[in-house]
């Protein structure tokens, strides 16, 4: 992009970067053939931008949080809690059996947000997920990984085919929970996390509490204050130079 940028200046630019032979990127890194796209150039990416609001979670396992989420609140209800539970199976598509479905010890904070059964435990246990229940001192907590070890990944191919549609893109998973008493619940399912696109109505409101507390921690009030009046309307901040609006930030 940097390169592109300096040609439109008027650098001769590199013609043959892509595709001279051998060294060209074509060959290098796409085995002779051109760049392929799903859709012509266009705003696609900034209209489908994935925020992550409700969970510090990897996001193949969003979905899955949520479902957990309530799931503990349905036990809860039933006088149940965590202990009662023998089996959880989560219906999910491939990327995420591919990417976070991890068993065995987990070393550091990175590794359990890179793990769904990790990720599942906790808001199943305490009804919550935060950056803290990463540490090595909720960790430590052994009903974590006794409810890890009870926690399966199966693949759902439907699940994984509208993960890759351009039209949904979803990142479904669905939880199941059966008791030690034989009891199994309803399945909960979620296909969009809170921060898709299709879910901007949900979303949109908790981003936006999301962006004021974050603000407030670093931000005195007046300048909070005067970067949320421009944030918050569309027609100025469009109008406004984006050296301006960066300008707010600086303390």
């Amino acid at each position: 992009m940097r390169l592109a940028l300096i040609a439109k200046t008027g650098e001769m630019g590199y013609p043959s970067v892509l595709s001279a032979k051998t060294w060209g990127f074509y060959d290098v890194l796409f085995k002779g053939q051109p760049f392929q796209f799903q859709r012509p150039y266009g705003s696609y990416v900034m209209e489908n931008v994935l925020f992550k609001i409700s969970f510090p979670a990897e996001f193949h396992s969003q979905t899955a949080v949520e479902a957990a989420m309530t799931l503990h609140g349905q036990l809860a209800a039933a006088g149940k809690s965590a202990a009662d539970i023998k089996r959880v199976t989560i219906r999910t598509h491939e990327a995420c059996i591919r990417i976070i479905d991890k068993k065995g010890p987990l070393a550091n904070p990175a590794d359990r947000d890179h793990c769904i059964q990790y990720m599942v435990a906790v808001p199943l246990l305490f009804g919550r997920l935060t950056a803290e229940d990463y540490e090595d001192k909720v960790a430590a907590d052994p009903r974590i990984d006794a409810l890890r070890d009870k926690i399966v990944c199966v693949e759902d191919p439907a699940f994984t085919a509208d993960y890759h549609d351009p039209e949904k893109r979803s990142i479904a998973n669905a939880m199941t929970v059966e008791l030690n008493d034989g009891t199994v619940l309803p399945e909960v399912v979620v296909e969009y996390p809170i921060g898709h696109k299709r879910r901007r109505a949900d979303g949109i409101p908790l981003l936006v509490e999301k962006f004021r507390t974050n603000l407030a921690r670093r931000f005195p009030a007046r300048q909070k204050e005067a970067i949320l009046a421009v944030s918050l309307d569309q027609a100025r901040l469009e109008a406004m130079p984006v050296h301006e609006y960066v300008d707010l930030y600086v303390i």
